[in-house]
């Protein structure tokens, strides 16, 4: 009689073990989903990961490489590529479908041009201008009157480009007639122009001129006779990948963000 017991033991350990091992097993699964789904870089992140392109406005060249490079690093997984050039460029490439995500201008009316083009745009930072000479200031220019002075080479960007529409407006509002010796299509080539000692002097956005500190000098122009740029971001409506882009035009508001932008000397929207 004992060694019928004995099986009968046997099998039922047996069988208790065979139930006991998938639920340990399902266990285990919950456990390490749990722990994937908290440490995993989309879960973390927040945005859905895809290759991005933002055209953006010249005068952000250097500080949205470090945007770009610190969203990446929040959103493994997203790509960021920048397309920079004048605003009225960038304008003019979404209205012939380049392909691209989401838009930053140097201005309001570039962007509000692009009305049917964009989502609804939001001002992520403003900027203005100051005076950019050769280093040193040689010709010790002081404020916008001395760049009406014949004898002084001016450089402005083209009356389209925000920045110049900027610098006429400032000058129009002081009555001071300057004629420059050339119009650029974009702020960085004004500022190129000054630095290689192509122009005594241009009117440029004061970042720009912190991003060449050994080649020029920068004459702050007093408020009451600046003006104020702004810089609006908005998602493409035929961007194929629009939660993501909107992500990322969103992200440019936080403080992460502004961070950066302040870091380089733009001001607060």
């Amino acid at each position: 009689m004992s060694l019928p017991f004995t099986r009968r033991r046997a099998a039922a350990a047996l069988l208790t073990t065979a139930l006991l091992i998938p639920l340990a097993a399902c266990g285990n699964d919950d456990s390490g989903t749990g722990k994937d789904k908290g440490s995993g870089s989309e879960a973390a992140s927040g945005a859905p990961k895809a290759d991005l392109t933002v055209l953006a406005a010249s005068s952000l060249t250097d500080v949205f490489k470090k945007a770009g490079a610190a969203y990446e690093k929040e959103n493994p997984g997203t790509k960021v590529t920048f397309s920079f050039a004048g605003s009225q460029e960038l304008a003019a490439q979404v209205k012939q479908g380049a392909p691209a995500d989401a838009l930053v201008t140097a201005d309001t009316k570039t962007m509000d041009g692009l009305s049917g083009d964009t989502g609804e745009p939001v001002v992520i930072a403003k900027n203005r201008l100051v005076i950019a000479t050769g280093e040193g200031n040689p010709e010790k220019v002081a404020n916008l009157k001395d760049l009406a002075d014949p004898k002084l080479k001016v450089v402005l960007a083209a009356p389209e480009v925000p920045v110049g529409r900027y610098s006429r407006q400032i000058l129009d509002a002081r009555k001071i007639d300057v004629k420059p010796v050339s119009q650029e299509p974009n702020v960085r080539a004004v500022l190129s122009k000054v630095s290689l000692g192509e122009a005594d002097a241009g009117l440029v956005y004061k970042t720009d001129a912190a991003t060449a500190p050994d080649k020029v000098d920068a004459v702050e122009i007093p408020d009451a006779e600046n003006a104020i740029a702004s810089y609006p971001a908005a998602t493409l409506k035929t961007s194929k990948h629009g939660e993501a882009a909107a992500a990322f035009v969103a992200w440019l508001s936080t403080p992460a963000a502004q961070q950066i932008l302040r870091g380089a000397g733009f001001q607060q929207p």
